[in-house]
């Protein structure tokens, strides 16, 4: 049946590669089942509900994956994509969680509908390089800051706007402690530093009486506080209608850049440079994110860790098939998941934000008209404190620019049409 389903053979795999691949990218991406509830309570949701809608999100992607486009990519919700649920849409523009949720369900619906036409390939041509990498660094900024937030190391300042905090307190030092050893472990090789980092910080935190024992296993919280409790009646309003945009916006260009890095590192890609079933690929992500928002969690989309599963000997679709299970396996943890305190992620978040912004080395620094409005988008995600006005601000910044400079052949239409949309927004909002 593995044989017929996956293709073992002719992928030049077994069931022992595929499985040690599975385990290894499960490893590398389980620090969302931590991070993900933590961030969405701060939103008001359940966290219980929020640990089993992340475990089941993740494993249904997973398995539409690995069985209906046979590619070893692993899916969860996604990382920036949770903040800016929680501090944008919920914090800053004051929706409730549950119309915050109807936003993430349309998205998932649009990029389902996105994909199966097959105009995906035209919006992403349309949106400049520099943007792009811009917006994934300026996530990755936004993410840092909630991590030094989190932690107590950055507080608020009435004559500053920010300053440094007590970094001899307990939270500030483990958050640098599970920092350090992250980044010592993947030095070193380790595919599991993240988890490993989480888990020891949560073991010192035990240690010191800073957190009270739970548990570690027992049966599954109730999802019934976040199922289908998704408000689909002010999603339509003008306003949300730009989040629906961000969501589906980021969602599109993290998971296209997702696959195809993932395809690149393993050989994926077919002579002509393109990814056979990417139409599965993208169909499995929109459907991950539509049942997500039903289970009740931000956007899921495809894990840039994938690839240590592939550099692991995972090729084919059992590999994601695999870490699917373990996240349904995961579910039975959630005393654990509970006890994990906010310092313990703080170095994670750090370190997501590293892995984010090292595609700032792409962008064409020579190139003034490029290169400032990538700086616009990474200032003002974390500064303002919204990854919406930071991508709008972008846009706007990217198209006054080249058409200012004279350079107006640059732009394409798309993004112009895009500025204005912002404008609109600011001027009318």
């Amino acid at each position: 049946m593995l044989e017929k389903l996956f293709k073992l053979k002719e992928n030049q795999t077994s069931l022992k590669q595929e499985v040690v691949a599975g385990l290894t990218t499960f490893l590398t991406m389980a620090y969302i089942i931590f991070v993900n509830p933590m961030m969405l309570a701060d939103a008001g949701m359940d966290h219980g509900a929020v640990f089993v809608a992340t475990c089941l999100a993740a494993a249904i992607g997973c398995l539409i994956m690995g069985i209906i486009a046979n590619y070893p990519i692993a899916l969860a919700p996604g990382m920036g994509l949770n903040a800016f649920f929680t501090y944008t849409v919920v914090g800053e523009m004051g929706y409730s969680w549950e119309t915050a949720l109807g936003a993430v369900f349309l998205s998932g619906v649009c990029f389902l509908i996105l994909s199966l036409v097959r105009i995906r390939e035209w919006i992403i041509n349309s949106i400049p390089l520099s943007l792009r990498i811009g917006i994934a660094a300026g996530i990755g900024l936004f993410l840092a800051l909630i991590g030094l937030k989190s932690a107590g190391i950055v507080v608020a300042n009435p004559d500053t706007l920010v300053t440094m905090g007590d970094v001899t307190a307990f939270p500030a030092v483990m958050a640098a402690v599970g920092f350090f050893l992250i980044i010592a472990m993947v030095n070193r090789g380790m595919r599991s530093a993240v988890i490993v980092s989480i888990l020891a910080v949560t073991g010192l935190g035990l240690a010191f009486g800073e957190i009270q024992y739970q548990g570690l296993v027992s049966m599954p919280p109730s999802v019934m506080p976040t199922f289908m409790k998704m408000d689909l009646s002010g999603v339509f309003e003008i306003s949300m209608l730009s989040v629906v945009f961000a969501f589906l916006f980021v969602d599109l260009f993290d998971t296209s850049g997702t696959l195809v890095a993932v395809a690149q590192r393993g050989g994926f890609l077919d002579d002509k440079g393109k990814m056979p079933r990417l139409n599965r690929a993208l169909t499995a992500d929109s459907t991950a994110t539509i049942a997500g928002a039903m289970l009740g969690t931000s956007t899921t989309t495809s894990y840039i860790e994938s690839t240590a599963g592939v550099s692991a000997g995972g090729r084919t679709g059992l590999t994601a098939v695999v870490v699917g299970l373990l996240f349904l396996g995961s579910l039975f943890i959630s005393p654990l998941a509970g006890m994990v305190p906010a310092y313990a992620t703080a170095g994670t978040l750090f370190y997501v934000a590293i892995l984010m912004m090292s595609g700032l080395v792409h962008v064409e620094w020579e190139d003034i008209t490029e290169a400032a409005p990538v700086v616009v988008v990474c200032l003002l995600m974390p500064l303002t404190f919204s990854i919406a006005t930071g991508i709008a601000m972008g846009f706007i910044a990217y198209a006054m620019i080249k058409l200012m400079s004279g350079r107006y052949r640059d732009l394409r239409p798309g993004v112009v049409i895009l500025a204005l949309l912002f404008i609109a927004k600011f001027v009318y909002s």
